[in-house]
């Protein structure tokens, strides 16, 4: 029982600008890509005709290659090359079901099937080299042959006592094997609790993987564990060193001259916020000024959090750790400490801040003829919200258009601005996702009150596209300069995704044109067609998972659902790292100074921090699907209008139309025919009644079971309309 305690494997990382002594990491490589078999080492190191003296570091270089994946040691200690061996290097994905996929970390490469027998040991989100074994109609068939680099380190689940043993069986249903708890390690838990535990050994073929309880969270029914066991899952980063808050806390509480000495000062003119009700970090603000000539003056003024974090600095480290901000219904998970993202570089209002601002010219028709960027001192006048805007601007109240006279002649300009920037956006072909975000209502013990459709109104799109024309006109003053950069890029669908896509539309009775040329303006043309019909949630879903993720480059790749050729995060520093690093450059640029950071080092910054943001999406998306499901525990028996969201073999998926739920019509309780399904035509068909159940149909369907721990939702069919 008291096996020795193991710290989890990760991969050493080769560092690309290190150089041997007449031999570079290129070199060795292209030596193995020229060879028609694998080499033993004394054959690479005498065909590198490497002195004795170098020898021993081409071995280390050799063994960090291995590490990485991009050389594999075979029997007979014989290196070679993935791709010339039937081998890919890739991340696992675990079904629940026991068997797995292992993702290629080469773009384009097919998904290789991994049955239960083959996973071996891996666990879900591994990094593993495997081997492909047979091809089929379906698709690569393999098997692991070798672990890189261990994902999970802890895992979050149910204690469990059995007769001589406890173990945990993990939330995570891609997390196969249950973790076996020696006596002494479980930290006093009782069965039914969830809890983490560190993995102390990793599993065998003969052995599951035992751990230690670090945390007990609580018991299931206790609605403040769900936020506990997200944090926990996805291993975010919720609490501050005590170094980082120190940092934090001897902040200057307020901008002195000294400070603001060298800045635009543009406290003169009408400033303020635009947020929801309930934001508390402001990072942005707007003004607005009418110009003789017709034109508009646009100022887009970002809180400028690079005069205060400096680089390398304990509050910079942990901001790039974390990436991002987290937000959950009752909290968020900032990426800086309250003293940094809700006081000092804050836009609150009537108070001096330090901000970045991007000074857009319009002529009359919204088309850009200028741009500045420079650092300023803004005084925003108001903190205003949505709701507010929308209230004045769209329903006119009269009220509040006397309270906020002064800024009304702001608000009319940048309305008018607004639309004449979101018509030339349409024209040139940017997809507009009608894809409404869900709001959920929490009452005072922190329970789901009801889940409803977030507002997006005019004044929503106002900041939308104020922030879209600043973040392009930063991506393309940096990109004239020719200076290394980080930009946000969003590339073509796939062309088999686009097919699929065009496919699903015509069961739809929908049209999309075969030999187009695939551009953004042919798929926001669609979406025109769709608006305002039963379907037309559904299809901007489907549509949205046919696209690429976006992500961050040091290489402009433009940005497909924009339709832009140039575009970067520079309006969210206080919440996104990227933009922070975008603020550092452009400040380089403005100041004049020619230190560069190399692209490969931005291009690193750019796959971890894309990462990160996968990684807040998903915990983002789980926790409001764990309150959709907490919300549902009690409406069994009820009835709900919905749409046919997707179909499989096993059934089909509805979406509820007044609440944001969704939920599954299982096959087996469809007992008035026989049903088959058609993958190419996307739906069921009854074999005797010849009825059909397919994408975008509405139904009326009935609440028959809530499964709150593996957060499933069973619906009966009541009728089709």
């Amino acid at each position: 029982m008291g096996k020795k305690r193991i710290k989890p494997y990760k991969a050493k990382k080769v560092d690309r600008k290190e150089r041997l002594s007449g031999i570079s990491v290129q070199q060795l490589l292209e030596l193995m890509k020229e060879e028609d078999r694998p080499l033993l080492l004394r054959e690479i190191l005498r065909r590198l005709g490497l002195e004795k003296e170098q020898r021993q570091k081409a071995r280390e270089y050799l063994r960090d290659l291995v590490d990485e994946g991009k050389v594999v040691r075979i029997r007979g200690n014989r290196y070679g090359l993935p791709s010339k061996m039937n081998l890919i290097v890739g991340r696992v994905k675990a079904h629940p079901d026991g068997y797995g996929f292992v993702i290629p970390e080469t773009e384009g490469e097919e998904d290789i099937f991994i049955s239960s027998r083959n996973l071996k040991e891996a666990m879900h989100g591994d990094r593993v080299v495997a081997r492909i074994e047979s091809i089929r109609k379906k698709g690569k068939e393999g098997s692991v042959i070798r672990i890189l680099e261990r994902k999970t380190r802890k895992v979050v689940g149910k204690f469990m006592r059995a007769k001589n043993y406890s173990y945990i069986i993990p939330e995570d249903e891609r997390i196969l094997q249950e973790v076996f708890i020696p006596e002494g390690e479980t930290k006093k838990a009782r069965p039914n609790q969830i809890v983490v535990a560190e993995i102390t050994q990793y599993p065998t073929e003969r052995a599951r993987p035992e751990g230690r309880i670090t945390h007990i969270l609580g018991y299931p029914d206790d609605p403040e564990v769900e936020p506990q066991i997200i944090i926990h899952k996805y291993d975010l980063p919720y609490r501050f060193t005590s170094a980082a808050l120190k940092e934090a806390q001897n902040l200057p509480p307020a901008s002195s001259s000294h400070e603001t000495k060298g800045r635009i000062d543009l406290r003169g003119i009408p400033t303020f916020t635009i947020d929801g009700e309930n934001a508390r970090d402001f990072d942005d603000a707007v003004s607005i000024e009418r110009e003789r000539d017709g034109g508009v003056k646009l100022y887009v003024s970002i809180s400028d959090v690079s005069h205060y974090v400096r680089e390398e600095t304990t509050l910079d480290n942990e901001a790039y750790l974390r990436g991002t901000s987290v937000y959950f219904p009752d909290r968020a998970i900032p990426m800086f400490p309250t003293e940094l993202s809700n006081e000092i570089c804050c836009l609150h209002p009537r108070v001096d801040r330090l901000t970045l601002t991007a000074e857009l010219r319009y002529d009359e028709n919204g088309e850009r003829r200028g741009v500045q960027f420079y650092p300023s001192v803004i005084r925003s006048n108001e903190r205003l919200t949505y709701t507010l805007v929308r209230k004045i601007l769209v329903d006119g109240d009269s009220e509040l258009k006397r309270k906020f006279k002064h800024l009304l002649p702001s608000l009319e300009l940048m309305a008018d601005l607004c639309q004449k920037l979101r018509r030339r956006r349409t024209e040139r072909g940017a997809i507009d996702f009608d894809l409404p975000e869900p709001e959920v209502i929490l009452n005072l013990q922190g329970e789901a009150e009801d889940i409803i459709r977030a507002e997006r109104n005019l004044a929503h799109q106002i900041i939308e596209e104020f922030m879209i024309a600043a973040n392009e006109a930063v991506a393309h003053f940096m990109e004239e300069k020719g200076f290394p950069f980080i930009y946000r890029i969003h590339e073509p669908p796939k062309k088999e995704a686009i097919d699929e896509f065009r496919r699903f539309i015509s069961h739809l009775g929908y049209k999309m044109k075969k030999d187009s040329d695939h551009s953004p303006k042919e798929f926001q043309r669609v979406l025109s067609d769709i608006r305002g019909r039963p379907e037309e949630r559904v299809v901007n879903q489907i549509l949205l998972r046919s696209m690429k993720w976006a992500k961050y480059s040091a290489k402009n790749l433009g940005h497909f659902g924009l339709a832009s050729d140039g575009y970067t995060h520079f309006t969210s520093p206080i919440r996104r790292y990227p933009d922070l690093i975008v603020h550092r450059l452009l400040k380089r640029v403005l100041s004049e100074k020619d230190v560069k950071i190399p692209e490969e080092v931005l291009a690193n910054k750019a796959e971890y921090l894309s990462e990160r943001e996968r990684v807040a999406m998903e915990a983002e998306r789980e926790i409001l699907n764990r309150y959709r499901v907490r919300f549902m525990k009690d409406k069994t028996g009820e009835e709900f209008e919905g749409i046919i969201s997707g179909v499989a073999a096993f059934g089909f998926f509805v979406e509820l139309k007044d609440i944001f739920v969704d939920g599954l019509v299982r096959m087996t309780s469809l007992h008035d025919d026989y049903y088959q399904y058609h993958e190419k035509r996307y739906c069921l068909v009854g074999e005797r009644t010849h009825k059909t159940f397919r994408i975008g149909d509405e139904v009326r369907v009935r609440v028959d079971r809530v499964d709150v721990e593996r957060r499933h939702i069973d619906f009966g069919l009541i009728q089709k309309k």
